[in-house]
């Protein structure tokens, strides 16, 4: 077996090939970052009949050629910048550093330590992720050209707009307006692209909201039966959750979101924390259905929320608690679909990891939820998850 190392750069990747066995370098050669030099990479490549190739940060400037590898059935495994940073360092190279012997320790990092994480092709998962992240864009964009409406408007109107501004309802203010002098009548003209503006942001924001519903409903996952969970809350947590079972436990994932608190221990006392890690727009998501299960007067979250309260927690201590008991039943709920979607697609497919009967009880009833972390999923277990009431 051949490992192949890839350092890639913006405008160019240098890759060399490591005999797996005797780790003897084989090869080395450098391309531009064109399609056409991918070709005469794979090319080159295909001397070693068996091999598989390791791409530094294949998720960064490496994610557009680990890409076009996957899609033309190679194998390819991610390793990480430390990881050959280490090696480059350990090695008899001392400090040097140059793209060879970069590409040269991503191979070394599969070949002696095994040190990297497979690629996968790019899923519905990446879709959910791009609409939501153009969501987000085109909202910003909204906002700040409503702002901008605002600031006309005071000039405009004594007192200005109401802060819940529509674009028919400044239509129908401007509309009123009659400008006495050069200077109102450029504002109002302003005011007028301004609407125009805003009222293009609003059916893409429509549109793309529509793209997401229909993304959603394809992926058939059963996270909208979650209270709180609308199509642009699943979107944000399966476009970046991923691939679920690459967490191996709930208080992996609970780490990964931000919600888990960090112990802090000293002699003999012990305390948790605030997290400030992890990825916010996950920890967003789970805000999100957290307080509109905290609004529902009868769902599970409020009744577990009310319970921390009774304990003396606080509003934000109680909200805490609630989304770390959110990320464990989101997690759960990914696996059992990740997990029915790999039985569908035939004697290929592999079941993935089993669930914890706690699942059941998706949102108010483990009290190990203020803990910095929770053991291992139940393997025993194969109940399927109720959404709360």
């Amino acid at each position: 077996m051949v490992v192949i190392g890839v350092d890639p750069h913006k405008a160019s990747h240098t890759a060399a090939a490591l005999d797996e066995g005797t780790h003897q370098r084989l090869g080395t050669v450098r391309i531009e970052a064109t399609l056409a030099e991918y070709a005469r990479l794979l090319r080159w490549a295909k001397r070693f009949d068996k091999r598989r190739w390791a791409v530094e940060n294949a998720g960064g400037l490496g994610r557009h050629l680990a890409q076009w590898l996957i899609a033309r059935g190679e194998t390819v495994v991610d390793v990480a910048a430390t990881a050959t940073a280490r090696v480059r360092e350990l090695s008899r190279g001392g400090r040097r550093k140059t793209d060879v012997l970069d590409a040269a320790a991503a191979a070394s990092v599969v070949a002696l330590h095994g040190d990297a994480a497979p690629v996968a092709a790019e899923a519905a998962s990446t879709v959910l992720r791009m609409l939501d992240e153009r969501r987000v864009d085109l909202t910003q964009q909204r906002t700040r050209t409503v702002n901008q409406l605002h600031a006309l408007l005071r000039e405009l109107i004594p007192g200005g707009a109401p802060l819940n501004l529509t674009a028919d309802h400044a239509a129908a203010m401007v509309t009123r307006i009659r400008p006495a002098s050069p200077v109102e009548h450029a504002r109002k003209d302003l005011a007028r692209e301004l609407i125009a503006d805003i009222r293009a942001l609003d059916a893409r924001v429509s549109a793309n909201r529509q793209r997401m519903q229909q993304a959603v409903s394809d992926s058939a996952s059963r996270l909208p039966e979650i209270p709180g969970v609308g199509p642009v809350v699943v979107a944000r947590l399966l476009g970046r959750t991923g691939t679920p079972s690459r967490f191996l436990t709930a208080a992996a994932f609970a780490v990964y979101c931000g919600v888990a608190p960090i112990e802090i221990a000293s002699a003999d006392k012990t305390r948790h924390r605030l997290s400030r890690q992890g990825d916010r727009k996950l920890n967003n998501a789970l805000h999100t259905i957290a307080l509109t299960q905290v609004r529902m007067s009868q769902s599970r979250g409020r009744l577990y929320y009310d319970r921390k309260i009774a304990e003396g927690k606080t509003h934000n201590e109680a909200m805490r608690c609630l989304k770390r008991r959110l990320a464990d039943h989101v997690w759960r709920v990914m696996i059992i679909d990740e997990q029915r979607q790999r039985q569908t697609a035939g004697p290929r497919g592999h079941t993935g990891a089993t669930l914890q009967s706690s699942a059941a009880n998706p949102t108010p009833t483990a009290g190990s939820l203020d803990k910095s972390l929770l053991g291992p999923a139940n393997p025993n277990s194969t109940t399927n998850p109720t959404p709360p009431d």
